[in-house]
């Protein structure tokens, strides 16, 4: 890996999709996101990013992430990867329109999980990648599992996974709130926000963070939250950004002090 440790930003599927829709992508969203990734001339940047009405809805459709039970499934494991990498697609055209030497990184060609964890990964090429200067975007996926056959690689799981393994500086979380909060603050316009919190604190406020309210096979806020602990744990800072947000995403990119959660080990 390269001296300087990475930056992993999490684009979240309620960014760049409408979660609501079916296949639909908020290419608005998408082009200012890469024009601020842009903007912030990150070396050491891996990209990470959701599934939204994209891959969600569709490894919901044929039980993808419960494993192989039949053979039917086969189609809907292919049907998840392929619309995965339509929205991929639209990320990596403005990526690169932008000027930005993106290489889309596929998990379920190089990543094995085992009832649902991450077992191993083939990783050479991805660490040639940022040795040479490459932005690595990669994306939850559906992937072959040792006990079930296949399942769903969250994103989420992903972040953490990588930020451990490649000693990350920090981990940027774009979502669509203010960060995280006590409860659902599109539904309780009264929830409140938790500015800074450290590991302990994370665990205790755990069970008062909803699950998502669209379809969602990696339950949400919840299960982002689930995944960071390992990457706090070792010692990598996690920030909870807006990215819907004009100027968030860069702003965070560069360091400067903007409106969201920052969670750290202590």
């Amino acid at each position: 890996m390269n001296a300087v440790k990475p930056i992993i930003l999490k684009i979240g599927g309620s960014v760049i999709t409408d979660k609501n829709g079916e296949l639909a992508a908020k290419t608005d969203h998408i082009n200012r996101i890469a024009e601020e990734i842009k903007r912030a001339d990150i070396d050491n940047l891996v990209i990470v990013h959701g599934g939204g009405s994209f891959g969600h809805p569709t490894a919901k459709k044929w039980g993808i992430k419960e494993g192989f039970k039949e053979p039917t499934q086969k189609l809907g494991f292919a049907e998840t990867h392929h619309v995965m990498t339509v929205l991929n697609g639209l990320l990596m055209d403005a990526l690169i329109w932008h000027e930005i030497p993106a290489i889309s990184y596929a998990p379920s060609t190089c990543f094995v999980t085992e009832n649902g964890r991450i077992k191993g990964c083939e990783s050479q090429v991805l660490e040639k990648m940022m040795t040479m200067g490459f932005t690595p975007v990669l994306y939850g996926d559906a992937v072959i599992d040792e006990k079930m056959g296949f399942t769903i690689l969250s994103g989420d799981q992903l972040v953490a996974y990588l930020a451990v393994k490649m000693k990350a500086d920090k981990i940027i979380i774009g979502v669509d709130t203010d960060g995280l909060y006590e409860a659902d603050p599109k539904i309780d316009a009264n929830a409140k926000p938790y500015l800074r919190l450290n590991l302990d604190q994370l665990k205790k406020v755990q069970a008062k963070i909803g699950k998502a309210q669209t379809t969602d096979v990696t339950d949400g806020m919840a299960g982002k939250v689930a995944e960071l602990i390992p990457a706090v744990e070792a010692g990598v800072k996690v920030q909870i950004i807006n990215a819907t947000r004009n100027l968030r995403v860069l702003r965070s990119l560069t360091g400067e002090k903007i409106e969201g959660t920052i969670i750290e080990k202590v």
